[in-house]
């Protein structure tokens, strides 16, 4: 399942950031191309401008002029003296060309149509028609044609006499560029989706892993409950069982097995309940002021007959000097003790020391339970916060289930404290809480 999302939650992502940055350059390129025709076709005018001008001081217009004119600009040229063509034209073999010849036909039957009336007009409005050089500019592309041209026609008029040129500039070389630059962003396009589609896949897969780890966490902790309800339920059963045909004396002993099991499931249920309050953050919270001191001397007072019942030394330090109060929660904080306290004299041999301690310093509060039990291995104390886990399989015989640590650590979390575990020279091992 997990692999399905995966693949769609990299599929969603690579696709929704490939979109956007390809509509981006799309929107580029054809700004980009827009101001290049622009800034090509401003540059012709510039240049029909400067040969306007000079060929309104030409007196006669030679060919030696045009060939000149033609190569500064890359240009070609069609000159007719009132309406016939030069000589250049046929030298250049324009005429022989039916495809340019169709070319100069369809910009001449442009301008005539589109734009010489209106300059005719305006010069007439002027004065000057009789000693005129006009000239318009416009863009081009034959009908079904690859090339494109910027077109210019210059028409000199002095009295009775009217020169045309046609000025055509080919494109061909700004769609090269235009082509090559559109290949460039595909190509960098083509490989910005590539690592887009990687990052997006290692990307999701990092956002799933606390969800793959949940999932495997609650996995595990539905079949870890569902091991540890099993065995006292199968022994109510089964005393409940026996209890039909038993003598009243063993039907005692039954019942108090049924009982001491049930026990059992309440304080199972109730472990479970607790962490599951945590996880959907309605744990029971309420900080106020709490004198550490004060609290953990009830605490030795309240464990103090069990511990001697086990033939244990309990023994608590408290520090001489008067302590600030602790904004804490008073019953998760007895909670937490207890919980390290009852841990202790389980592990610890008859005989053995336990240590209840508290210290400050530099605003923090140091609560530490210090035992001369049988010690925690190394590699399990990373693990001995998750739930249902137990270093000694024996363990399960005492009525520890593996929660009581996890709940221990939920409340320190709540307290943005610290827990941590270390040994203790000569055997046993310390669990230390910080407090803030």
């Amino acid at each position: 399942m997990f692999r399905k999302v995966h693949l769609y939650l990299t599929a969603l992502c690579a696709g929704i950031t490939t979109a956007i940055m390809i509509v981006m350059s799309l929107l580029y390129l054809y700004l980009s191309e827009k101001e290049l025709y622009e800034n090509q076709f401003r540059s012709f005018q510039n240049d029909i401008n400067t040969i306007a001008t000079s060929l309104e001081q030409q007196s006669v217009i030679s060919m030696e002029w045009l060939s000149k004119m033609e190569a500064r600009g890359g240009y070609t040229f069609y000159a007719l003296d009132n309406g016939i063509p030069f000589l250049y034209n046929r030298l250049t073999d324009l005429t022989k060309d039916s495809e340019m010849r169709s070319l100069l036909d369809s910009c001449l039957e442009i301008y005539t149509n589109d734009y010489k009336d209106s300059s005719a007009e305006e010069n007439l409005n002027n004065g000057n028609l009789y000693n005129t050089c006009i000239h318009s500019e416009f863009s081009f592309q034959p009908a079904g044609g690859v090339h494109e041209y910027n077109i210019s026609v210059i028409e000199l008029n002095r009295g009775n006499s009217s020169l045309q040129i046609l000025v055509l500039s080919s494109l061909d070389s700004l769609k090269n560029q235009i082509t090559r630059q559109r290949v460039r962003f595909l190509l960098i396009d083509a490989a910005a989706i590539l690592l887009l589609t990687l990052f997006s896949f290692f990307f999701t897969g990092r956002l799933l892993q606390p969800v793959i780890e949940s999932r495997k966490k609650q996995t595990a902790f539905v079949a870890a409950a569902s091991h540890e309800l099993r065995t006292p339920l199968a022994v109510i059963l089964s005393a409940a069982e026996c209890c039909r045909d038993a003598e009243e004396e063993r039907r005692v002993r039954f019942l108090d097995t049924i009982k001491q099991e049930g026990n059992v499931l309440t304080s199972l249920v109730n472990d479970m309940l607790t962490l599951s309050a945590s996880d959907n953050q309605s744990f029971s919270y309420h900080p106020a002021p709490v004198e550490l001191d004060t609290l953990l001397i009830n605490t030795y007072e309240a464990f103090e007959p069990l511990a001697a019942e086990k033939k244990l030394s309990l023994t608590i330090t408290l520090p001489e000097d008067s302590l600030p109060p602790c904004r804490a929660d008073a019953e998760r904080i007895f909670q937490l003790l207890s919980i390290l306290l009852h841990n202790a004299i389980s592990y610890t041999p008859e005989g053995g020391r336990i240590e209840l301690a508290l210290s400050h310093k530099k605003n923090r509060f140091y609560l530490t339970v210090s035992d001369t039990g049988i010690g925690i291995a190394p590699e399990d104390r990373k693990k001995i916060f998750d739930r249902f886990y137990r270093a000694e399989k024996s363990r399960s015989t005492k009525g520890h289930f593996g929660l009581g640590l996890s709940i221990a650590a939920e409340i320190v979390k709540f307290h943005h404290g610290s827990i941590n575990v270390t040994d203790r020279s000569g055997g046993g091992c310390v669990f230390t809480v910080m407090l803030p």
